[in-house]
């Protein structure tokens, strides 16, 4: 079932924000400024859901290969 966007949704964002891509039904975690940024922004390919923050430094995300494996789960309260 296709996600609708939400009223809220993003293309501008911080570090370490954890949105999803209607257009496309992926994850974006951005760390940084995209390629198509504009500054030190992170700047996604169009507007997309927020869902959350990561919990740690959003940095470390760089150190990943191309495809590798990651976990996404809801942090405990």
């Amino acid at each position: 079932m296709p996600v609708s966007r939400e009223t809220g949704a993003r293309q501008v964002v911080e570090p370490g924000t954890v949105a999803f891509r209607t257009d496309g039904d992926t994850l974006a975690l951005p760390y940084g400024p995209t390629t198509i940024s504009q500054g030190d922004k992170c700047r996604l390919p169009g507007p997309c859901n927020v869902l959350g923050h990561i919990d740690g430094d959003p940095r470390l995300l760089a150190t990943l290969r191309n495809g590798g494996p990651i976990r996404v789960e809801p942090a405990d309260d």
